[in-house]
């Protein structure tokens, strides 16, 4: 089974537009949206959601108030001032590190796992699709891309699936490094500005530390024909094929408030070049 991740150095790229359509187009897969922080594949794969998981995330501490003695040793150890002078701890200060649960005199900390999110296992007209949702200001974002990741795995294996087409988070922070973990082959979407080409760099830079093989599309090519000459001259330089260069199409807007993925709504010229991307890399 080969894992296929479409990345992308910030999002806006088009990164979840091609992922939809190579979900469409390719057959015998598992579909990973591993971009837990802001998931949108699923509105463009309409999915039917027939499982849902609690993702347990970080530590609540709460001060029980009527065993607190206001000995002030919370506040002291505390290093990130998450502990109020009336000894209520701010959620959003606290990294949850057991430091004043274990020290207090008293016992009068007390420690439990929230939940910090949902996993979702759907079904969809192109295949099996598993996807998440971290809620807003959780952690542990790269742990939840790795559920996400570990549970299409488990999916596909059992299935006896030939790929797992996985959209990534855009950047190049521990939820896409989750996400690469164990991938075959990285497609980064990319577009033609000098930010595009800053971003590429970085997240080339991520795939190539792996030793992950490394393909590029350059999205909306022609809107700046000067700066896709210099990514393709980034990518000879860093031995990067340039899988693809996919035309500005107004198609793919259209697809979009239509909430589907290009390949479907019409045969334009954005959807002739993903069908070349299927063809170059899934036959």
């Amino acid at each position: 089974m080969e894992e296929i991740v479409i990345l992308s150095g910030k999002g806006g790229t088009g990164k979840t537009t091609l992922t939809a359509s190579l979900s469409a187009l390719i057959e015998d897969k598992v579909i990973a949206d591993c971009d837990v922080d802001a998931p949108d594949l699923h509105l463009l794969l309409n999915p039917e959601i027939k499982e849902e998981k609690e993702f347990k995330g970080g530590y609540r501490v709460k001060i029980e108030k009527e065993r607190c003695v206001e000995c002030g040793l919370c506040r002291q150890l505390c290093r990130f001032g998450a502990i109020s002078e009336d000894f209520i701890i701010d959620d959003f200060l606290c990294e949850g590190c057991g430091l004043c649960f274990n020290a207090c005199p008293q016992k009068a900390i007390k420690m439990d796992i929230e939940t910090a999110g949902y996993i979702y296992l759907s079904k969809t007209k192109y295949g099996e699709f598993i996807h998440a949702q971290l809620f807003p200001g959780e952690e542990n974002s790269g742990r939840l891309s790795s559920e996400v990741k570990n549970l299409a795995r488990d999916i596909g294996i059992r299935e006896n699936k030939k790929y797992i087409i996985i959209d990534g988070p855009p950047g190049i922070g521990c939820p896409v490094i989750a996400s690469l973990s164990g991938a075959d082959l990285a497609i980064i979407v990319t577009e033609p500005t000098q930010s595009g080409i800053s971003d590429l760099a970085r997240i080339v830079q991520l795939t190539q530390f792996f030793k992950i093989e490394t393909k590029i599309v350059i999205n909306k090519y022609d809107i700046n024909f000067e700066m896709t000459e210099k990514i393709e001259e980034y990518g000879k330089r860093k031995g990067v094929e340039i899988l693809s260069k996919i035309p500005f199409c107004e198609d793919v807007i259209e697809a979009l408030k239509n909430k589907m993925p290009v390949v479907e709504y019409s045969k334009g010229p954005a959807s002739a070049e993903i069908l070349n991307i299927k063809k170059k890399i899934f036959g």
